[in-house]
Order: C-alpha cells, then sequence, then structure tokens
C-alpha cells in the first residue's frame, strides 16, 4: 500500500531549515573580513613603505601639524583612482600594463615604464637600506648584510612561497603599521593643535612646501599602486574559475564591484590613518623640539628616542622592517607586472616560476638591483624622498590613460565607470597635475 506525503500545515517551520540563524563567531566575523579585504588593503598598507614613512617624517617634522591636512584631501582622491585601477583589472582580466598596452602608443607607454622600472628600483634600494638602519639600531651588526639578507628573502619569498599562502603573509604583515598608532600614544600631544592642523588647510608657495606636496601626493597616489591592484584583481580572476567570465552573471559583478569598493575605501582609509599617526608623531616631537631635517625613516626613529624616549624609537623603528617585508615585494611585482603585461608575457604570482620565467626575472632584477645600489656612491637614503617627486611627475600622465580607458567601451564593455567615481577620478588626476606643475614652474625660476 503506498502512502501518500502529506502537505505541510500552514504555519510549519521546519526546524533544519527555518529555524533561527545560528549566531556568527568573531572567528567568523574575522574571516568574512579577511576574505572581502585583499589586493585594496595590501595596496593601502603598502604605501606606507619606509619610503612613505620618510615622506611624512620630514613633513612633519619641517611642517609639524601645519601639513596634516593633506591626507584628508588624499583619501578620497585615493580611493577613486585605486577604485578605478581594481575595475580595470576585474572586468578585462589584465591590468593597467596590459590595457595601457594594447590601447596607447608603445613608445609613450615604454618611456613611462621605463620611468616606472626606475622609480621602483630605487624606492627598493631605498626601503632595504631603511630597513637595515632601523635593525641596525634596535641590534647593532652589519647594516650590508641585513641588507642582503631583507632583499633575498623579499624575493625568494615571491617566487617559492606559494600565491594563496602568500597573499595570506601579506595580510598579516599589515598589523605592523598598528606600530605607528602605538608610537602617537605614547608620545605628548597637543591635541587641539594637532586637530587645527588636520582640518584647516594652510598653504604656501615657497619652494620646499611645494616640493614636499609633490612628493606626500606621489607618495599616497603612485603609479606601483595602480598596477599592483588592478594586476592583483586580474590576478584573481584568472585563478578563480567561477568567477572568470564577470559579465555574465550581473548579480555577480554587482557583487564583485561592491567588495572592490569596500576593500579600497578601508585599504586606504587604513593607509591614511597611519600616515596621520607618523605625521604628528613627528610635528609633536622633531618639530617641535626644533629638528626640521630627516634624511632618512631610521634616522626619524633615531632622533624619537631623546624626545620621546626608548619606547617611541623601537616602536617606529619595528613598524620600519615590517612595513618594507610588506612594500617590497609589491614594488618589484608591480614592475614585473608592468614590464610583462606591456610583453605579453605570461604573469602572475600564481604562476610556477617555470611557467612565467620571463616575469619573475625582472622580479628579482628589480629586487637585486635595489641590493645592488646600496653599495654604490648612490645614497638610497636621500633617493628615497626624490623618489616619491618622481612618482608625483609620473603618476599624472599615467593617470589620464587610467581615465581614458575606463570610459572606453570598447576596453571596460558595458560596465564603463560613470558619475562621481568617474569625475573624482578627473579630479584626482587634475591636482596631481597641478602640483607638478607648480613644482616645475617653482624649480625653474
Amino acid at each position: 500500500m503506498s502512502v501518500t506525503a502529506l502537505p505541510p500545515r500552514r504555519g510549519y517551520r521546519s526546524p533544519k531549515r527555518n529555524g533561527p540563524p545560528r549566531r556568527r563567531s568573531s572567528r567568523d566575523v574575522l574571516k568574512g573580513l579577511l576574505k572581502t579585504l585583499g589586493p585594496g588593503l595590501i595596496t593601502g598598507a603598502s604605501d606606507d613603505d619606509p619610503s612613505g614613512i620618510g615622506t611624512y617624517s620630514q613633513a612633519g617634522a619641517q611642517f609639524g601639524f601645519g601639513i596634516g591636512w593633506t591626507m584628508l584631501l588624499t583619501y578620497p582622491l585615493m580611493v577613486a583612482i585605486q577604485e578605478i585601477s581594481a575595475r580595470i583589472g576585474r572586468v578585462t582580466g589584465h591590468g593597467i600594463a596590459g590595457n595601457v598596452c594594447r590601447n596607447f602608443p608603445a613608445p609613450t607607454v615604454w618611456f613611462l615604464i621605463v620611468l616606472l622600472f626606475i622609480a621602483n628600483t630605487i624606492n627598493i634600494a631605498a626601503d632595504l637600506g631603511a630597513m637595515a638602519d632601523s635593525l641596525k639600531l634596535l641590534i647593532g651588526g652589519p647594516q650590508f648584510l641585513y641588507v642582503v639578507l631583507f632583499g633575498t628573502v623579499s624575493v625568494l619569498s615571491q617566487v617559492f612561497v606559494e600565491y594563496k599562502r602568500y597573499v595570506f603573509l601579506l595580510k598579516w604583515l599589515t598589523l605592523s603599521l598598528f606600530a605607528y598608532v602605538i608610537t602617537l600614544a605614547v608620545v605628548h600631544l597637543p591635541w587641539l593643535e594637532a586637530a587645527k592642523g588636520l582640518l584647516i588647510p594652510r598653504l604656501s608657495l615657497d619652494g620646499p612646501f611645494l616640493t614636499t606636496l609633490v612628493a606626500v601626493f606621489g607618495t599616497t597616489i603612485s603609479p606601483y599602486l595602480f598596477i599592483w591592484q588592478s594586476s592583483q584583481e586580474a590576478e584573481n580572476k584568472r585563478i578563480e574559475r567561477k568567477r572568470e567570465q564577470v559579465e555574465a552573471d550581473t548579480a555577480s559583478q554587482a557583487s564583485e564591484l561592491r567588495r572592490i569598493r569596500v576593500d579600497t575605501q578601508i585599504g586606504m582609509a587604513f593607509s591614511n590613518v597611519i600616515a596621520i599617526a607618523i605625521i604628528m608623531t613627528t610635528a609633536a616631537t622633531l618639530h617641535a623640539g626644533g629638528v626640521t631635517e630627516i634624511q632618512s625613516s631610521a634616522q626619524a626613529a633615531a632622533a624619537l628616542k631623546p624626545l620621546a624616549g626608548d619606547l617611541a624609537e623601537l616602536l617606529f623603528a619595528i613598524g620600519l622592517i615590517g612595513t618594507g617585508l610588506l612594500a617590497i615585494p609589491v614594488l618589484a611585482g608591480s614592475t614585473a607586472y608592468a614590464i610583462g603585461e606591456g610583453r605579453k608575457w605570461p604573469v602572475g604570482l600564481s604562476r610556477p616560476p617555470r611557467k612565467a620565467v620571463a616575469f619573475y626575472a625582472v622580479l628579482a632584477l628589480s629586487g637585486t638591483l635595489g641590493i645592488i645600489i646600496n653599495f654604490t656612491a648612490l645614497d638610497p637614503i636621500r633617493a628615497l624622498y626624490w623618489s616619491a617627486v618622481v612618482n608625483g611627475v609620473l603618476a599624472a600622465p599615467v593617470m589620464v590613460m587610467l581615465m581614458v580607458l575606463v570610459r572606453s567601451r570598447a576596453v571596460m564593455g558595458r560596465f564603463v565607470v560613470r558619475g562621481w567615481l568617474y569625475w573624482l577620478g578627473w579630479v584626482s588626476t587634475a591636482l596631481m597635475a597641478l602640483c607638478t606643475l607648480a613644482m616645475a614652474v617653482n624649480f625653474a625660476m
């Protein structure tokens, strides 16, 4: 005899399917956040590399709290240009360099890529020198050995550590930047004066101020950051097979764009909070103590000791080493992505070295040259500050190309960028160009 199943009673709730939702543990929340945060967080954190720390330290030492407002100004500009870069990578499956080389004259593109290679390599050299100086400050020993050690570890980890694990390590390295927030907490800070410097813009047309302004912009809005985040989004698209064709599913595309926006906003906010902490720390200690010339971020750490105590020096130096370990792979990686995509080589940190030999060769070359520069007559520590200025000069034409690409249907299809994001991207581009022009006019006079 067969039995016919009766329909469920009205109001019946299956305890298995419709029961009360399980409360998410703090561990689940942390896992979800780490999954959402990726290229944007790493990009934002790597923005505060030893080069950036040196620039912010010099700005705070030279101009005190009066330069702090630049961090609030740059935040929305950073968010706009980095989100645009990330969208290009996710939608097209190619990084910025790959798209630029397909849509602009080759001589112009390669001139910019060569400048990027030079600027990034000098930046790597300066970062390695600053990290080595910081470790020597903490434990003593030979500075040259630390340069080789840090450079070798950074290059080999990119080549031989499995991609997902490597990205996971980079995410955790971002925590080292909290050393600067703690440093700010241990120094005496005149909060009212600091708040005025942060909220009330103070402008000057003299050469040192304009140079510092361009250096700050060049550190926060830098071509290697565009290239890295765009290339990482393209990389993730390649390795996540279920998301390979973004255009095929409107719902998943909307979800991806939301993830990119949240990731970018949090990453850039993290970057600027750390920058504000560095500027305020050096303004409250070095500037207030009459120390207005800082040649390196390591020197800033050493100068903090007599003014703010051993703990401030220790935290500042630890932060330098941690952020250097995070930033050097991003610098070398962005160079390799730019050249590799420009040459249409197989690129990507997720590829085994044997399947992307040229890509990894460029990455290793950039890191190796960074080590070698530390043993030449060129002072990489002084070059640290000026590499930020070079990046500021280089950024404007790259940003113009970005803005043309995101408006092109041939590149972005139905996902062209419109509205406030598009116009804010142009505002960012215009302000960067204006700062660079003002500096050039001042030097010519």
